[in-house]
């Protein structure tokens, strides 16, 4: 059985955020970023360095305590404009695809977050479909210039 709960960051240890970015850094694959990034992703949603925040929904197989999914998502301080949360990342374990571990994961963050949310994702991603299907709308096309 697998439980999806939102992350108490008033338990966070080195040891979590390490395991929550490996997790991440594994399992995005060629739709994640490099390990730091992700990283500085988990710190803001910890409220760490006086960052607005946000939240981390986990998905745990309840028997082995094994991570199957995270997510994380960050406050942006703004709404209207630009929505007041940014869902970051989210992943689930390679092996365990294709069970609704991230549906649940995404009905969590829906139902716990407060304003809406944004995300990325590239046109041939899955996961897309499963986006779509939660009521998420393309309204914008991303452009980016990298200095």
């Amino acid at each position: 059985m697998i439980t999806i709960e939102i992350y108490n960051p008033k338990q966070t240890t080195e040891a979590t955020e390490i395991k929550f970015t490996e997790f991440l850094f594994e399992h995005l694959g060629k739709y994640g970023d490099h390990e730091n990034d992700i990283k500085k992703a988990i710190n803001y949603a910890l409220g760490k360095e006086n960052k607005p925040g946000g939240t981390i929904v986990t998905a745990t197989d309840q028997q082995s305590g094994t991570l199957k999914g995270v997510c994380v998502v960050n406050k942006t301080g703004m709404s209207g404009y630009i929505p007041e949360n940014i869902l970051v990342y989210i992943a689930t374990d390679k092996e365990s695809r294709g069970q609704g571990i991230g549906k649940k994961i995404m009905q969590k963050v829906i139902e716990t977050t407060e304003g809406d949310i944004a995300l990325h994702c590239e046109n041939e991603n899955p996961a897309r479909h499963l986006y779509e299907k939660l009521g998420f709308k393309t309204k914008y096309l991303e452009m980016r210039l990298k200095k």
